[in-house]
């Protein structure tokens, strides 16, 4: 009789990478519908180019590493680097430039350091931030919310302007900055945050029109993921909370020369960082005390990026730099073994 003799883990627990995955993918369906809502068809364009293009540099590089694909193109990690890059992307970006960095993610900061599981980085924002070093003019035109655009491009307009380059309109009449650039722009020309504010339409009641909406709904399945244990509560809190902490704190200093906490976190990438990328279960930290110490450091550095470096949103640079010190700081917080005493 053949026994078998399998290697460990022999208990195996109820949430698997596809079920994370999966879990991950519809959590993140409320925020895509309001975002879809305010910003028009471009956002569904992105995810659709970046999800193929993601699939299939996954195949490419599978093939060429002699490793099987469906396991690893149906484990839904590749869809979910795509979704998260598209949602980071304006609306209207040229196709090739999304997939071009949904490509990038993949191949250099996914397989090139051996697939997932053995990731520095999160690749979702890797390709982020290549494109935006790479191409700052068209990653910074995003479009106005449908509610307050004057003309505003459907589906056909978009696509059309995606494949071809050819604008629905004179794209300087449909295009402008976001709430956060907008914020620091006006800053940086010495007005006051109650000038700027004064009959904008591109500010709303806490955050920037449409934004606050979309940053709700991704709240909402953010929680949603906490309750159901597949993020923990650490590294949203702690980003999170610090962001707000060090804004209220500029805030109370000089409210004409800072913008409030709740426009820091309702009108940039804030939330759907927290609760959806800086979460990375490879790229993060892992411990309990490690969470939060990576956390708040993503918090720290986004709020530094957005009031003193020169982009107007940090979120992914920030990740990314936490990324860089995760395994030192898993190092230092491990949890105490029983029977042991602390390091």
């Amino acid at each position: 009789m053949l026994l078998n003799n399998p290697s460990s883990p022999h208990v195996r627990g109820p949430l698997s990478v596809n079920v994370v995955m999966l879990r991950v993918l519809y959590t993140l369906v409320p925020g895509v519908a309001a975002y879809v809502w305010f910003f028009g068809w471009g956002v569904v364009i992105n995810i659709s180019i970046a999800v193929v293009a993601a699939l299939a540099s996954e195949a490419l590089m599978l093939r060429l590493r002699g490793r099987p694909l469906m396991p690893h193109l149906t484990d839904g990690s590749a869809i979910v680097t795509g979704v998260l890059l598209a949602l980071a992307l304006p609306p209207l970006l040229p196709w090739w430039m999304t997939a071009v960095g949904a490509a990038f993610g993949i191949i250099v900061a996914k397989q090139l350091y051996g697939g997932l599981g053995y990731n520095v980085f999160n690749p979702a924002m890797v390709g982020y931030a290549m494109l935006l070093i790479s191409f700052p003019r068209e990653m910074t035109q995003w479009l106005p919310p449908e509610t307050i655009a004057a003309t505003f491009p459907d589906f056909w307009d978009s696509l059309r302007y995606a494949f071809t380059g050819v604008p629905p309109a004179p794209i300087d009449a449909i295009t402008m900055a976001t709430p956060l650039d907008h914020i620091k722009t006006e800053l940086g020309l010495n007005r006051t945050i109650t000038e700027i504010k004064a009959g904008n339409p591109l500010i709303g009641e806490v955050g920037g029109v449409g934004w606050e909406v979309v940053n709700l709904a991704f709240l909402a399945g953010g929680v949603w993921l906490m309750l159901r244990r597949v993020i923990s509560w650490h590294i949203p809190v702690a980003m999170l909370g610090t962001l707000g902490a060090l804004a209220t704190v500029f805030y109370l200093t000089n409210p004409d020369a800072n913008a409030s906490p709740l426009f820091h976190l309702f009108s940039g990438a804030a939330i759907l960082g927290a609760f959806f990328i800086a979460t990375d279960p490879v790229s993060a930290a892992t411990t309990p005390r490690g969470r939060l110490i990576f956390g708040a450091g993503v918090g720290a550095l986004t709020f530094v990026i957005r009031v003193f470096g020169g982009y107007p949103d940090g979120v992914a640079f920030a990740v990314l730099l936490m990324n860089m010190a995760a395994p030192t700081i898993d190092y230092y917080t491990q949890p105490r073994a029983f029977g042991h005493g602390r390091r």
